[in-house]
């Protein structure tokens, strides 16, 4: 399975991805989503207003999908290929329904870009790879709480 619970857990504890695509002649696009989730073992991102990310997946549908956990600083990068669905098309409400839940009043779409993922790779920030002695997910945190200014909810 390669959306294993280790995976799942961090897509929900995430709270926007990026999703790289290019278009016909190669020309690279990142762009960040906020509304997206696993179904199964397929990812599916809604279009909230991404006319590029929209044309490139026509173009050429190999796409890169990537979110790391700024607390963490660990994430995951996937893989895989890309379709746009949109009302007319049969699967569409299994992949939108979710979507609108997540996305409620405020982001309304009319297409999702389903990613079938192909391979999953780990992402570390370098302190986890060059200091592994000294680096651990509590001490990310606390790094990057004092690096934002920012309180956890459970010490305030």
């Amino acid at each position: 399975m390669i959306l294993d619970e280790l995976v799942k857990q961090a897509i929900d504890e995430s709270v926007l991805c990026w999703l790289a695509t290019a278009d016909a002649k190669g020309n690279p696009n990142v762009s960040p989503k906020e509304v997206w989730t696993y179904v199964n073992q397929d990812i599916a991102i809604a279009n909230v207003a991404s006319p590029q990310t929209l044309r490139n997946i026509k173009a050429n549908p190999a796409v890169c999908l990537s979110f790391v956990n700024v607390f963490t600083q660990r994430g995951f990068q996937v893989k895989g290929t890309a379709v746009v669905l949109s009302v007319k098309d049969k699967y569409y409400e299994r992949y939108a329904a979710p979507l609108r839940t997540i996305a409620g009043p405020r982001f309304p779409f009319a297409q999702v870009f389903l990613l079938k993922v192909e391979s999953v790779k780990e992402i570390l920030a370098p302190s986890y790879v060059f200091y592994p002695e000294d680096t651990d997910v509590q001490s990310q945190k606390e790094a990057a709480y004092r690096r934002y200014g920012v309180e956890p909810l459970d010490r305030q």
